[in-house]
């Protein structure tokens, strides 16, 4: 069937089904509560109102938006290194995109959309300059204009073309999704959809007509590169262009554990207010009761409140405790070194050889920003084309270093407690099972507001903004 050009293709609309749910979570509880029954469904029976109650007091756990954080921050521990630059390209990465974001910042945001995502991309792309022959590096230099680099973010990623050339994969076409600016009346402007197509030295933008029937070409020009200077960014490669989220089980884990909350917010409302009964009398019997009321009862009839056991809160707290350890374990297994296939090279190195799934992620990430930095050089007609380090030592060797680590990230983060943290340190044999987790909780907070320096006294601060003037 054909495509529209602002239609996406099959392959990103299967990807969109995921995305729904990694977007909503990375927005929080309010996006989670604009979700409605898509992500808390209604239960047999419930009323919709009571069911729009439930939604719009439930409260999200932020598991998969701080591990997306905590883990994308892992190869940026250190700012990223160009090898082999020059003048130029120092300058340029000072303000990469040409909106003062600098190339460390820029390559930061693009791979925690890898890691939440699983699939972006990066569009070197170079100022218009129309009348100027610029087939040269000294003249591309006399007209001011400079490469830059362009986020793609997933959902603007609409469809493209391929072909095997010269024994690798290439682009033929790509349709972006993008937004331009339009005056609205004297002071407003809005914001209106528009589709970037891409070949092989040529672009074209596409907009809607005016009267919403359908789209045309409002602008087109050629490049002087032979390839479409895109790079594509993945989590997890699942082949040319594709790429899926490597924390995917844990956004649905933490979906369960948004809709297991919610149930226990239920029946812990429910166990609050108990239920006022009357056995033993007939239908015309009236009740009134208050603080200051006396209740006449028929003969043999009963007034007594019934109230919930408690037994499902308990296993309600459990259930949830569980789903929160399986979360930690699914983000920290991002971390964990595994083998990896071996060459006669890497024989004589265990580090190469078994490395985590981010450590690959990182060093992929790195190939991605090697051949952005080609396409720049290019752009610009500069033989010198330097490459980019990421810092790579975050590396754990077992489940248990891992996770600990990702508790003591969680825990700064703001996630969990100190108190939870060290319950959690316990169970993994990190800490001794003699440390009190609230004692030890409340004596390091004492320790930490000890260490802290005396706050000014008030009138020493008022007489020195006096003396200051």
């Amino acid at each position: 069937m054909s495509l529209q050009v602002n239609e996406a293709c099959a392959p990103i609309n299967n990807l969109a089904v995921t995305w729904k749910v990694l977007d909503a979570l990375m927005g929080g509880t309010r996006t989670m509560r604009a979700a409605g029954h898509t992500l808390m469904p209604r239960w047999p029976a419930e009323d919709i109102d009571a069911h729009k109650a439930r939604v719009e007091t439930a409260t999200l756990f932020p598991a998969y938006r701080r591990t997306v954080s905590v883990m994308s921050g892992k190869p940026f521990a250190k700012p990223l290194a160009l090898r082999d630059s020059n003048s130029d390209f120092d300058k340029w990465a000072e303000d990469i995109d040409l909106q003062g974001m600098s190339l460390n910042n820029f390559a930061a945001e693009m791979f925690a959309e890898v890691v939440g995502y699983g699939l972006a991309g990066i569009l070197v792309d170079f100022p218009r300059v129309d009348g100027t022959e610029t087939t040269t590096r000294a003249a591309l230099e006399a007209t001011g204009a400079r490469p830059y680099w362009v986020r793609v973010k997933h959902h603007q990623i609409l469809g493209w073309q391929a072909q095997i050339q010269s024994g690798k994969m290439r682009l033929t076409q790509l349709r972006i999704l993008e937004t331009y600016e339009q005056a609205d009346g004297l002071f407003a402007t809005k914001w209106l959809p528009q589709v970037r197509v891409l070949s092989p030295g040529a672009w074209e933008i596409w907009r809607e007509d005016a009267d919403g029937k359908g789209w045309g070409i409002f602008d087109k020009g050629t490049t002087t590169l032979e390839d479409i200077p895109y790079v594509p960014l993945y989590g997890i490669r699942d082949g040319f262009m594709i790429g899926r989220a490597p924390l995917e089980d844990l956004a649905y884990l933490n979906v369960k554990h948004w809709q297991s909350q919610s149930d226990q917010d239920t029946i812990m409302h429910v166990a609050r207010v108990p239920i006022l009964a009357l056995s033993g009398a007939d239908d015309d019997t009236k009740l009134s009761v208050g603080a200051a009321t006396a209740v006449k009862l028929p003969q043999g009839a009963k007034l007594e409140y019934v109230e919930h056991t408690g037994q499902a809160i308990g296993a309600g707290v459990s259930a949830i405790n569980a789903l929160e350890e399986q979360m930690i374990q699914t983000g920290a297994e991002l971390m964990v070194k595994k083998p990896g296939a071996r060459t006669a090279t890497e024989s004589a190195n265990d580090a190469e050889a078994n490395k985590s799934d981010l450590q690959r992620m990182a060093e992929q990430f790195e190939d991605a920003i090697d051949l952005a930095l080609h396409y720049t050089a290019q752009w610009a007609k500069q033989s010198t084309v330097p490459t980019a380090k990421l810092f790579s030592d975050y590396g754990a060797a077992t489940m248990g270093e891992a996770s600990g680590a990702l508790i003591k990230d969680l825990h700064l983060s703001g996630v969990i407690t100190s108190e939870t943290a060290i319950v959690e340190l316990q169970r993994r044999g990190i800490l001794s099972d003699d440390v009190d987790p609230a004692v030890e909780a409340a004596n390091a907070e004492a320790e930490m507001t000890a260490s802290l320096p005396p706050a000014p006294m008030a009138g020493a601060g008022a007489e020195t903004n006096v003396a200051n003037g």
